[in-house]
């Protein structure tokens, strides 16, 4: 592991990426983003998907992450400061004392499609704009092996801090790429051979009755305005029955259902 750099002034220039990380969630990173926790930091150096460029860590927590930190490259700088100066750096009580600057790659969907294996299940999302659900969604589509989330040009930042804990460091491991808007989102991952299911209260079929293709793609839209007609139009439409007086769910809670349907049901034992 390389050996920890104490930091004791807050304005030292070597923690620019640290600084006021509420503000900088807001403006942005110029490709980059911040992981915090050590849950996700395991995420985030396990799946070597995205490159680290330092991290910082509170004094006190430095014994005990000496095994994590070893995993990291060795051109990898650690940080370590006093709670008082992290604080200041960070702009507020940074209790988990545990934080990453990584840097963005993230594939464009053609390359994110090719790479794919011929059985595959992608999750779509359209219009997710909170960093809640969007973290939700990742973590359930890690949790049941999907290969890969394609967002659409409407969605919120899946890198963004707490969408990233939100999804438990799946954000970080899961590969994702933006895909467009509306109906083209649908008809590119159609041209790749995916049959698309898009959700929806009023869908034509009932979730049980939904058949796994061999390459499916499950779409999701925002709570309230849901899929775009022109999504739907060129998808098959699935519902989640109800109890009646009710016809919606939290998404990241429909996706999970869906999701564990279709792991759970791999063969298409079931056709509407």
């Amino acid at each position: 592991m390389n050996r920890p750099i104490p930091i004791d002034d807050p304005d030292d220039p070597r923690l620019a990426d640290y600084r006021q990380v509420r503000e900088r969630d807001i403006t942005g990173r110029s490709g980059g983003f911040i992981a915090e926790g050590v849950v996700v930091l395991e995420k985030l150096i396990a799946g070597g998907r995205h490159p680290v460029r330092s991290v910082l860590v509170a004094e006190k927590r430095v014994a005990g992450l000496a095994p994590l930190l070893a995993g990291l490259p060795a051109e990898v700088e650690i940080y370590a400061a006093a709670q008082p100066v992290m604080d200041t750096v960070v702009g507020f009580p940074i209790h988990r004392g545990v934080l990453a600057a990584g840097t963005r790659a993230e594939p464009d969907l053609e390359a994110l499609l090719a790479g794919l294996p011929q059985k595959a299940l992608i999750v779509g999302l359209v219009g997710i704009a909170n960093h809640d659900n969007m973290g939700g969604l990742f973590r359930n589509a890690a949790a049941f092996g999907a290969d890969a989330v394609v967002i659409d040009a409407d969605c919120c930042d899946p890198l963004y801090r707490k969408a990233i804990r939100v999804s438990v460091g799946a954000a970080l491991t899961l590969p994702f790429a933006r895909g467009g808007k509306g109906a083209d989102f649908a008809a590119r991952l159609q041209a790749a051979g995916f049959a698309v299911v898009a959700l929806s209260p009023r869908g034509e079929i009932d979730l049980a009755c939904l058949s796994r293709a061999p390459r499916t793609a499950v779409l999701f839209g925002a709570e309230g305005p849901g899929l775009p007609a022109s999504v739907m139009a060129s998808a098959q439409t699935v519902r989640i029955e109800m109890a009646g007086g009710f016809d919606s769910l939290n998404v990241a809670t429909a996706s999970g259902i869906v999701l564990h349907h279709l792991v759970a049901n791999p063969q298409g034992l079931h056709r509407g």
